[in-house]
């Protein structure tokens, strides 16, 4: 017989990135009841993926179990599960074993997958950076090349990577590769820096941001020794090269796509959500679906409307407010008050483009500021994030200026292990990260 969880009072969140673990942190305050479903059991810290990728950080460091998140939060249930289906007219999700899980409400925070925007082979080939089990079978996946490297089974060409997409991860991630491949070379660990060459369709590196942070990242990176392809996308993608449309061909066995997101599948297949760009849930200003008030669509899962007009973008600042926005307008509902329109409060953007190097746009007016006070910028913004899933903050905070102040090559996991956060006192407190060690398959992901 398939076991039914339905509690009337309980309010379901689907997702447990920032935006569902805020919202359901949120209610467990109040003491309100929560079933927080996701397929993972442990949240991840999406800022700091392309360092797992990279070696700088272990992936245990940015992956938190939610069972310490929720651990005094008796009313929040957390299940671990894949959600095969969402029925949002009878707030209902069903579970991949067939068990169905239903309260008051449904908040819908399931994130995001990456887009390949139909480029033949882009989803057989690339390395997506959506997911520590994504940066995790990156690491591995280098970490395999320089060894081939080193053993002589592979020409150090080998060693060359595509990076897919200009904005803030194709910038972070292209940044990191440049310090990894000169720490190995130093080392000895591999005969030349691969190198590292960086395609978007833009003109400019970091669309969203200023001329000025344009330029200041443009000469960084080629200061680090990146190579750039703008103006130009890619055609198709293969085991050894990638083909662009201009006709060129770059041989590599690393493509690192950073191009763009879609709200993930099981949001994209739901019953009676209607979906716009991104496959996102198309949602009123409250955050409530159309037709459906009482279900909520919150983060990356959501096209959430400005104040002025336009759509919210996929940032972890509107997923951690949406989230609690949404939380309070249940608990306005639930004391008798009328729920209130988001207001999202801008905190600017900003990324980090290597050692000793950000850039940032702060505050209403994009503010632009690089270089210390825009790293400075970048770790309060993402302590501020942190905090409100994470108790160890302050291992964070510590890291990060060890990071910064540091004037050695990155570290690499290969020869030195990274010191690992210990996020609590129980052998159980840790997530359990899986990841295939093939080249084109996790077994894990977030939702």
């Amino acid at each position: 017989m398939t076991e039914r969880r339905n509690d009337s009072q309980n309010v379901v969140v689907l997702g447990g990135g920032l935006a569902g673990v805020a919202c359901a942190h949120r209610l467990g305050d109040e003491g309100i009841g929560v079933t927080l479903v996701d397929r993972n059991d442990y949240h991840q810290f999406q800022p700091l993926l392309y360092q797992v990728a990279t070696s700088q950080l272990p992936a245990e460091d940015i992956a938190r179990p939610h069972r310490v998140i929720f651990r005094a939060h008796p009313t929040v249930e957390v299940r671990t599960a894949h959600v095969a289906e969402v029925d949002a007219a009878k707030l209902l999700l069903t579970l991949s074993d067939g068990t169905t899980v239903s309260g008051s409400h449904l908040v819908i925070a399931a994130g995001a997958q990456p887009e390949y925007f139909g480029v033949p082979g882009a989803a057989e080939h690339a390395f997506p950076l959506y997911s520590v089990s994504d940066a995790e079978r990156l690491r591995l996946h280098l970490q395999n090349l320089v060894r081939a490297v080193s053993d002589s089974d592979l020409d150090d060409a080998a060693l060359d990577v595509v990076v897919v997409g200009g904005g803030p991860t194709g910038v972070e991630i292209t940044g990191a590769l440049t310090e990894l491949m000169a720490a190995l070379t130093s080392m000895g660990r591999i005969p030349r820096t691969g190198r590292i060459t960086l395609v978007d369709r833009g003109s400019n590196l970091l669309g969203a941001f200023s001329d000025k942070s344009h330029q200041y990242a443009h000469k960084r990176l080629t200061k680090q020794g990146a190579e750039f392809r703008l103006g130009t996308g890619v055609a198709s993608v293969h085991a050894d090269r990638v083909e662009l449309d201009d006709g060129t061909t770059i041989r590599t066995r690393t493509v690192i796509w950073g191009g763009g997101e879609s709200a993930a599948p099981v949001v994209q297949a739901a019953t009676g959500l209607k979906t716009g760009r991104g496959g996102r849930v198309d949602v009123q200003p409250d955050l409530t679906v159309e037709g459906h008030p009482r279900v909520y669509a919150v983060g990356d899962a959501a096209n959430i409307p400005s104040t002025e007009g336009t759509t919210l973008p996929q940032l972890g600042s509107v997923a951690q407010q949406s989230g609690l926005w949404a939380a309070d307008n249940i608990l306005r509902e639930r004391n008798g008050q009328p729920i209130k329109p988001f207001h999202y409060k801008d905190k600017g953007i900003m990324a980090m483009i290597g050692r000793n190097a950000a850039v940032a746009e702060v505050g209403k007016h994009r503010h632009q500021v690089d270089g210390p006070v825009a790293f400075a910028a970048w770790l309060g913004v993402h302590a501020m994030l942190l905090s409100g899933a994470h108790s160890k903050a302050d291992a964070f905070l510590s890291w990060a200026w060890d990071y910064f102040d540091s004037d050695h090559a990155a570290i690499v996991e290969s020869s030195a292990t990274p010191k690992r956060i210990a996020w609590g006192d129980d052998a159980a407190d840790v997530p359990h990260i899986s990841v295939d060690r093939g080249d084109s398959t996790t077994t894990a992901g977030s939702s």
